[in-house]
């Protein structure tokens, strides 16, 4: 039998000392001398003299290592909601053995402590309220956390369903026009818009809906000055390989990938005096 030579109360533990070294699966070497917490102490009633065998030694710090990192599972969770995957990963970093990692989670889910399905439908809700996000980028960044592809599609399907998923990107879309609209054409706004949606998680289907549901005004006075400055930068830009008709070509073909109406284009280029270039 091993006996309990000192125990001393430390600032979060208690240290306690053995008459002779013992051996524990986690350990090195063996070791006369155990750090463990309060529940520990007052479970086993711990005190000087007191002896255990070495199986019970054994049960004593199985439960030790499961209280104290059910105690470190608690302050994780505490100032911030998390999913099971971030609690056990924390408990791993901090020594906790996967056998208890197991019954903590196992313990503060049946508690209501952890329940990544709630998670799951608070997050979405979030990023529906802040207009933030689409579903596809939403279900990447929740993979990313731990949780489960089915759990995810079913807190999708229940909290962010097609109806609200156009309410959102319509927004989005909105905000899109109000940064961008005085330096695109309508053409080119329109790109920006869809791959501003997609970019978010957006299907192209809600995108395209989005989309359409929006009143893009063309203000042709600033439409035609972009249309110009974008002339002078081609102009400049070409004519140093090119001439005559194959400059005029090289220019109609760059207006036109940036979104230019080729009729707006084919008359400013008739307009534009290449002489002074």
């Amino acid at each position: 039998m091993i006996k309990i030579k000192e125990i001393t109360k430390l600032k979060k533990l208690y240290k306690v000392i053995l008459t002779e070294p013992f051996s524990y699966k986690d350990w090195e070497e063996a070791k006369d001398k155990i750090y463990v917490c309060e529940d520990t102490v007052v479970k086993y009633m711990l005190t000087r003299d007191k002896a255990f065998s070495t199986a019970e030694l054994e049960q004593l710090l199985a439960f030790d290592n499961f209280a104290q990192g059910k105690s470190l599972a608690l302050y994780f969770i505490s100032y911030k909601a998390r999913t099971s995957s971030e609690v056990k990963k924390y408990l791993y970093e901090h020594n906790i053995q996967p056998i208890q990692i197991e019954a903590i989670i196992d313990n503060l889910t049946k508690n209501g402590l952890l329940n990544d399905r709630a998670y799951i439908e608070s997050y979405i809700q979030g990023k529906v309220r802040t207009a933030s996000a689409g579903p596809y980028q939403i279900k990447q960044k929740l993979h990313l956390k731990g949780l489960d592809l089915q759990l995810i599609d079913e807190g999708i399907a229940q909290v962010f369903n097609e109806e609200k998923q156009i309410d959102v990107a319509v927004a989005l879309a909105e905000k899109i026009v109000r940064q961008k609209a005085s330096r695109h054409t309508r053409q080119q706004l329109k790109q920006k818009i869809t791959q501003g949606l997609t970019a978010k998680g957006f299907s192209y289907a809600i995108s395209a809906i989005a989309l359409e549901s929006l009143e893009l005004e063309v203000d042709e006075e600033n439409e035609l000055e972009l249309l110009y400055t974008e002339l002078d930068k081609s102009a400049r830009k070409y004519s140093r390989k090119y001439e005559g008709y194959e400059l005029k070509q090289r220019i109609t073909q760059a207006l036109a990938r940036k979104g230019f109406d080729f009729s707006d284009i084919s008359s400013a280029i008739r307009d534009y005096d290449f002489e002074e270039e």
